[in-house]
């Protein structure tokens, strides 16, 4: 099997970079957008190794207003991915109109299953609340700040978690985490900011040294268990065929 590129489950991109720039990252990217509208755009585009989610930050008040349900069902059909949705507790937008919205996402997803990566910075609890609410297959938690005690409560709902360079340091969430739940992401161009010259979507390698050392295994055997992770993801969502082909074809043969 030839070596498998890392793994970004979750980096912010302009819609407008060109493919040669995406596949100069050698990197299987989830790319995320913050609304409906910066989603279709990424929508229009084809590309081999990164997969462009539809989103609606928590954080952005002109985002969260605009919010059209049938909108997000219909940009949904055309990915395997929903990125970045979710609540923020230190958003400027009223958590009852947060509530509102990331409610509405959740039901299309009992519907119509998908990989969520989901936001949830000040609001851990009310992120868990509403999965409990609302149960979807897919659910990511990136950049999670939990507790242990919060952290094993989204393990029992099912969540996975997208871990970056910040949060692999945070060994009391880790100590929870079962190693068939860890995905890498940097979160760019936010969550890899002391990652200096390197900071680039797809440049995991720290997460990865990080995550290796904590599960006492070598950073090869870390990549190969989150590409594992991926496929029983896509598995659990039925999204493996909203894929790219050199995607599917990866993941078939870990």
């Amino acid at each position: 099997m030839r070596r498998l590129p890392p793994i970004d489950m979750h980096a912010h991109i302009e819609t407008d970079i060109t493919a040669a720039d995406l596949l100069e990252l050698k990197s299987l990217i989830f790319a995320a957008t913050r609304s409906l509208d910066e989603a279709e755009r990424a929508l229009d585009r084809s590309d081999p190794w990164t997969v462009w989610g539809v989103g609606c930050h928590p954080g952005l008040v002109g985002v969260q207003k605009a919010f059209d349900p049938a909108r997000f069902a219909a940009l949904i059909s055309r990915t395997a991915c929903v990125s970045e949705v979710g609540l923020d507790g230190s958003s400027r937008v009223a958590m009852e109109i947060q509530r509102a919205t990331f409610a509405a996402i959740l039901t299309a997803l009992q519907t119509n299953q998908r990989i969520a990566s989901i936001h949830s910075y000040g609001a851990t609890d009310a992120v868990l609340d509403c999965l409990k609410e609302a149960p979807i297959q897919g659910a990511v938690l990136h950049w999670w700040l939990g507790d242990e005690q919060y952290t094993r409560r989204a393990v029992e709902l099912g969540c996975y978690f997208s871990i970056n360079a910040s949060s692999a340091r945070r060994v009391e969430t880790l100590r929870a985490i079962p190693i068939e739940r860890i995905l890498t992401e940097t979160d760019h161009p936010f969550g890899d900011r002391s990652s200096g010259a390197g900071r680039r979507p797809g440049n995991v390698e720290s997460a990865e040294h990080m995550l290796a050392q904590y599960y006492g295994i070598n950073r090869e055997d870390l990549r190969l268990q989150v590409w594992r992770n991926l496929r029983d993801l896509t598995s659990r969502t039925h999204t493996a065929a909203l894929l790219p082909r050199a995607i599917r074809v990866a993941l078939a043969a870990v």
